[in-house]
């Protein structure tokens, strides 16, 4: 079992930026497989960044691109996602995320999200 803790949400102007953490405690033999998923109000949960199984990061949302980094702190179990330039459109609740199995990322292990909320 994986405990997975977050913080760093927030409000913001767009253009502004904010700095989400995630660390993760328990059987963390997931290794790599931590990322950042979101769900705004109304639609379905999307991938947004992601670091797989050799530790190459992995852009589900092509909004993130240019504006999300993914960054992580082995000794502490923590991964960052920094967002510059938000928009409006990235206001959702993020949520971290892990799991491993059969030699690939599952991110079935959830924490519990935090809340970002950008305005215009």
């Amino acid at each position: 079992q994986v405990q997975l803790v977050e913080s760093g949400g927030g409000s913001v102007q767009a253009g502004g930026s904010l700095r989400l953490s995630c660390t993760a405690s328990g059987d963390t033999d997931g290794g790599n497989c931590m990322g950042w998923f979101r769900e705004a109000p109304g639609k379905e949960r999307e991938g947004v960044i992601a670091f797989d199984t050799d530790g190459s990061i992995l852009y589900f949302l092509d909004s993130a691109k240019g504006r999300f980094t993914i960054t992580k702190d082995a000794a502490k179990n923590t991964v960052y996602l920094q967002m510059d330039n938000l928009e409006p459109e990235d206001t959702a609740r993020y949520f971290c995320a892990t799991g491993f199995a059969l030699g690939r990322c599952t991110f079935n292990e959830w924490a519990l999200g935090t809340e970002v909320t950008v305005s215009a």
